[in-house]
């Protein structure tokens, strides 16, 4: 499987008794959703090797014990903590209204209500407290816009684009450098 074709879920953090079995901090807002798989892919020097479990069962909020079929020592554990884990994109639930994954809107026009077409959403960064579209204009302007459903109007999978409704002066912030 390519990394294309697949989604980041979380990484392996640290061993969890003496039986081979390890804890995964997983980045998703429903975990439970992961109790129960079967297999899973880790990232080992840039390529996505399957894995094949005897269970996965929430341990705290956001952490997963995996119980791997052919580990079964501290050893053998140890050499995958700090490995990301990747799922196949086609496993995810489809979404509907204005609810979107990140990796799904990524070219999708950006329209704003006063406006028009402000340019495409290129990415979407979720590493700062507060996650943000960047888009990029016609000019090559770097437009940024909070992902808060305040903002996000409407989004239109069959035309590709995510109308928003933002604060008197937000885009011309950008457009005005």
């Amino acid at each position: 499987m390519k990394k294309e074709d697949a989604y980041y879920l979380g990484k392996i953090v640290k061993k969890y008794g003496l039986k081979g079995e390890l804890l995964a901090k997983i980045d998703t807002d429903e975990p439970e959703t992961y109790e129960g798989m079967e297999s899973i892919f880790l990232d080992i020097k840039g390529k996505l090797v399957p894995f094949f479990l005897n269970g996965s069962t929430l341990h705290k909020a956001t952490t997963l014990r995996l119980d791997f079929e052919d580990i079964d020592n501290i050893e053998d554990a140890e050499a995958l903590i700090g490995k990301s884990i990747y799922l196949p994109l086609d496993s995810l639930p489809e979404l509907t209204g204005n609810k979107f994954y990140f990796h799904e809107i990524l070219g999708f026009d950006a329209i704003d209500n006063k406006l028009g077409v402000i340019g495409k959403i290129q990415a979407v960064n979720d590493y700062a407290p507060q996650a943000y579209f960047i888009i990029t204009d016609d000019k090559n302007n770097e437009i940024l816009i909070p992902v808060s459903d305040r903002f996000i109007d409407k989004v239109d999978r069959k035309n590709k684009s995510i109308t928003f409704d933002t604060p008197e002066g937000l885009i011309d912030i950008y457009k005005n450098k």
